[in-house]
């Protein structure tokens, strides 16, 4: 039996090729692979391979994810193949022959000719006016013949008010029903008949009453140090249903629903024992203000072995996707578009907020991600040529930062940074390959990730080391000097380090530490788990032991001119912004500068934002001047009334929410593993 190497792969391309990224056609005939042999990591990289010849093998199945998204021709001639469905990740597929399988029929070639839309020669054979009938003519029928089962037997079996066992239960009758009563075509197509009539029946069922579609996901294969990678393209499928709105992602497999007449849009006023002043009141001035936003999509995208079933998934970072040709760096009103990484458990995942589509998905199953960021690299791509293009970093539980060439759906490399995890990551915004890590072993790294060439060779090095004395919860550069001065806020309070590189020392300690004022003194024993600067010199941090939400000048505060190390500064605070009382930590805050917003979650699910341009000016000319009073929330958001499943979610915490520059969209990440988008008009 032949392994499968680089050199073999090169060696086997047609003609032999240098690099594996130019082969177009591949011949692994006559060569004793098994299913094993073919590794998905090696075939991940032969990114623009076009025909591939595995005849004259000993393969029984194909593995999920081998990420060939230009093949076109395909013969898997004389194996032992003993089903078809995995070739459905070969999208563009046009010619495919499977002769001499002796476990495939006919049943097969009918599976084969849904699946693959684009296919037109199977064995030989034209097959382009009967893959129509098949992908039309008779998915309406049976469709047709589904609907009708499940009006004439079902429907009224289901009462109004329903528990979602009940909903189980009639799930699992109907399908075995459907596929036993539901007949249409020849008797030798009766497995293929049976097959698709189970698909259509459980997308009717999710589509009409939010239950879960048992869509068939990819299997991931097995990596190093035992560790499961794949990406996904899940189709979009949202439906509205009578008055309800029901969004759905057929991979996510869970339907959520939200009834319009509950979206009300709330005014300042504070959650549920929240305690507030008479003058701190929501007043009809202050309702004028608010921001006209609606909830858009709600998505449960981030589940652990995509099950519906999932609550506990916590969703911990987001970020909006640069746009390429934006001069991204210059103008942040134009420097995102509408697509947001988010992570959470196992899977970083891209979705459009528009739409509600997840784009793509990235899982490892032994990770647990708790941070993205973005950058743009401008790569070679071939004859010397460049272009720019958006990569993003995901960390996590491992302390291993996995870079993800989203254009390309490629995890093409990993930096193991910390022995622990990896709390919260950020790009320079001055330097595209400068990433900083901060960790739970009491460190913040500087890395240089380097710049992949052609075959996603790297060479990522270590530049700085700064030294914490707790663990570091979030990183902000300061925006006026950020190749200089980083400010970190840890588990006992707020710190800053000169980062500078043309000093020779490569492990700093933390340059100053700030105070911030307690009920009664000046302490900094407080965690701080919010971090954000709103513009050039306003820092915006949140303290869970004080329960508020302080603004304070990043100039006023450190004084660069004084020399010395490990020094105690009093933070120069501005105002202080009224949020919920709650003790819960980690509910992170951010910041919309170009709309001089804060946005900030709470244990309730609802939303606080604080629109401050009328306070920037006066903080910027007024030196030491400090609002009398705390700040109250322009507007407060709460958490729609929804179902999932049928069921109310549990307790919902928000534990990040974040604007694009231009405040379009808001993403709200929860606790219990729902992504909210909520759009402004």
């Amino acid at each position: 039996m032949s392994k499968i190497t680089t050199e073999l792969l090169l060696e086997r391309a047609v003609p032999r090729s240098t690099r594996l990224r130019k082969i177009e056609t591949l011949n692994l005939s006559k060569l004793q692979l098994k299913t094993g042999d073919l590794d998905p990591r090696l075939f991940s990289r032969l990114r623009h391979l076009q025909k591939l010849d595995l005849s004259d093998n000993l393969l029984d199945k194909f593995p999920n994810s081998l990420t060939l998204p230009d093949l076109r021709v395909l013969n898997c001639n004389n194996n032992k193949l003993e089903d078809v469905t995995a070739l459905k990740q070969f999208p563009l597929l046009e010619e495919l022959t499977y002769e001499n399988n002796v476990y495939l029929t006919l049943n097969d070639d009918y599976k084969v000719m849904f699946l693959l839309q684009n296919l037109r020669l199977l064995n030989g054979k034209d097959i382009t006016k009967l893959a129509n009938h098949v992908r039309r003519v008779n998915s309406r029928k049976l469709t047709s013949k589904v609907t009708a089962h499940w009006e004439k037997f079902f429907r009224d079996q289901l009462p109004e008010k329903y528990t979602a066992e009940q909903v189980k239960s009639i799930k699992k009758k109907f399908l075995k029903s459907v596929q036993t009563n539901v007949v249409y075509g020849p008797s030798s197509l009766s497995e293929f008949t049976r097959w698709r009539v189970k698909m259509i029946a459980e997308e009717f069922l999710a589509y009409s009453l939010g239950l879960e579609l048992n869509s068939d996901t990819e299997t991931e294969e097995k990596m190093d140090e035992n560790e499961e990678e794949s990406t996904e393209s899940p189709r979009e499928a949202a439906e509205d249903v009578a008055q309800v709105v029901h969004i759905y992602d057929p991979l996510l497999t869970t339907g959520v629903t939200v009834t319009p007449s509950k979206r009300k849009r709330n005014h300042s006023k504070s959650s549920p024992g929240n305690k507030r002043s008479k003058s701190q009141a929501s007043t009809k001035e202050e309702a004028a203000e608010d921001v006209s936003a609606e909830p858009l999509h709600f998505l449960q995208c981030h589940s652990k072995g995509n099950s519906r079933e999932d609550f506990k998934t916590q969703l911990w970072s987001c970020v909006f996707e640069p746009v390429l040709d934006s001069g991204a760096r210059k103008d942040p009103i134009v420097s995102s578009s509408r697509t947001v990484a988010t992570c959470g458990g196992e899977s970083v995942c891209l979705i459009d907020c528009e739409t509600g589509t997840v784009l793509k998905k990235y899982k490892v199953a032994t990770e647990e991600f708790f941070s993205v960021a973005w950058t743009t690299l401008t790569m070679v791509i071939s004859d010397n040529r460049k272009k720019a293009h958006n990569i993003l970093a995901a960390a996590g539980r491992r302390g291993i930062v996995k870079l993800i060439h989203v254009a390309a759906d490629f995890c093409y490399g990993e930096i193991k940074a910390h022995k622990k995890p990896i709390a919260t990551v950020c790009f320079s915004p001055t330097q595209e390959t400068h990433l900083f890590t901060a960790s739970y072993d009491k460190r913040i790294a500087l890395w240089d990730i380097g710049i992949p060439d052609c075959d996603y060779n790297f060479k990522a090095s270590q530049l700085l080391v700064l030294e914490t004395a707790s663990i570091p919860l979030r990183i902000a550069l300061v925006p006026t000097c950020p190749e200089q001065y980083l400010l970190a806020g840890c588990e006992d309070g707020c710190f800053a380090w000169n980062i500078k590189l043309d000093k020779g020392q490569k492990s700093r300690p933390f340059e100053a530490i700030f105070q911030f004022p307690d009920d009664e003194s000046m302490t900094t024993s407080h965690r701080v788990d919010g971090l954000a600067f709103l513009n050039d010199d306003v820092v915006v941090s949140k303290s869970s032991k004080p329960g508020c939400i302080y603004l304070w000048s990043w100039s006023r505060s450190f004084d660069a001119k004084e020399k010395g190390c490990q020094r105690t500064m009093s933070a120069v605070i501005l105002a202080e912004l009224e949020w919920s009382t709650t003790d819960m930590s980690y509910l992170t805050l951010s910041t919309c500068p170009a709309k001089e917003y804060v946005f900030c979650g709470d244990e309730k699910g609802s939303v606080w934002m604080y629109n401050l341009s009328s306070y920037t000016t006066a903080w910027g000319s007024a030196k030491g001047k400090r609002s009398e009073r705390r700040i109250s929330p322009t507007q407060i958001l709460k958490w729609p009334e929804l179902r999932v499943n049928g069921e109310q979610p549990p307790e919902i915490l928000v534990n990040n929410v974040v604007a694009d520059p231009a405040f379009t969209y808001l993403v709200v990440l929860t606790s219990v593993n729902i992504t909210a988008i909520w759009k402004k008009s």
